[in-house]
């Protein structure tokens, strides 16, 4: 090939490469990253983009250069001189697309191994590490979280110490659902009659949506959540008020459970500051008891577990989520409580 040829290819190599790489940096084509394992994915990406853009640049370099160089003529109905193939040519475009495909391999591999592992210390350690695990629900069309590890403490958010290595448990009450948030760059399906596990350490502050990426039913794009990702000394405290005086009926406690398990967001409750519109007026709980004929303190209790088992005139049936009937009793009981408390004032 002649040199001139081959500075004319470099040209239009390093033109395409410079555009490919433009478009891939100068448009957010990712979240930013919010966890140890999104950065790990983010550069297996960044790893593959790098592979792509240097073989577009080099096919668009060849194919531009052959347009312009060897079109035929307008009158030119002759056919092309005969090839006979170039054996080291061969082995080249070969070899080399293995050897890319081989890495791109090794890299994933390597990235999903290191995603998946749970960190524990050596056998003896003063001082073991114990990731912090999460069950996490999913039902039509709502996520519940439970923290074993702090008294089956319950969120409709997702609370995260930050820097701290979390283990999600999921599973599914009903039917398909997959937990995804765009930050933690990681997505894992929850099936009915299957824990299905996920490795998340946040190490960014902030609050991220929990998204159900699998189509689950009529309210698939309302099935959302959010993330919280806060300091460990705020989640210590988030979990202790969790627990603090559980059964207590209408303290503190028992309002931070209707707080955070979302009860606020839909259904107006005053003694709470709640003003939701989705959901009845819990304030009017006794009333709504009586249309019902049960007592006041069975019918809020069986309101919570089993949603369907009566539905106040004008609302849809199935609007409210069965996830609740895996609350504590202790939980369930401070909730009771304090709705019953709030319609007795």
């Amino acid at each position: 090939m002649r040199r001139g040829s081959i500075v004319q290819l470099v040209a239009l190599g390093a033109v395409f490469g410079a555009v490919a790489t433009a478009v891939a940096l100068f448009i957010t084509w990712l979240p930013r990253p919010a966890s140890e394992q999104a950065d790990r994915i983010d550069f297996v990406f960044w790893f593959v983009t790098a592979i792509c853009i240097a073989i577009f640049a080099l096919v668009a370099a060849v194919i531009v250069y052959a347009v312009f160089n060897f079109r035929a003529g307008p009158d030119d109905d002759s056919d092309g001189p005969p090839v006979h193939g170039h054996t080291g040519l061969e082995i080249v475009w070969t070899a080399v697309p293995a050897v890319l495909v081989t890495a791109i391999s090794i890299v994933s591999a390597v990235v999903l191994t290191r995603n998946e592992h749970v960190p524990r210390a050596a056998a003896g350690s003063p001082n073991p590490l114990k990731p912090l695990i999460v069950d996490v629900t999913a039902q039509q069309f709502a996520w519940l979280f439970k923290y074993p590890g702090y008294e089956n403490a319950t969120s409709s958010t997702l609370r995260l110490p930050v820097h701290t290595t979390v283990q999600l448990h999921l599973h599914a009450l009903d039917v398909l659902h997959s937990f995804w948030v765009p930050e933690f760059s990681q997505k894992q399906d929850a099936v009915p009659g299957l824990v299905t596990k996920l490795v998340i350490t946040p190490t960014r502050l902030g609050t991220f949506p929990v998204i159900c990426a699998e189509l689950c039913g009529l309210g698939h794009a309302l099935m959302r959540s959010e993330a919280e990702v806060m300091t460990t000394a705020k989640f210590k405290q988030w979990a202790a008020s969790q627990n603090t005086g559980g059964g207590g009926g209408g303290g503190p406690s028992a309002k931070a459970l209707f707080v955070s398990n979302g009860c606020n967001g839909c259904h107006t409750f005053k003694p709470a500051g709640a003003n939701g519109k989705v959901g009845p007026d819990l304030d009017k709980l006794a009333e709504e008891a009586q249309r019902a004929g049960k007592p006041l303190d069975e019918f809020i209790r069986e309101s919570i577990v089993n949603p369907n088992a009566y539905v106040e005139p004008g609302y849809p049936k199935g609007l409210m989520p069965g996830t609740f009937a895996g609350l504590p009793q202790a939980q369930l009981d401070a909730l009771v409580k304090f709705l019953a408390a709030g319609n007795k004032q």
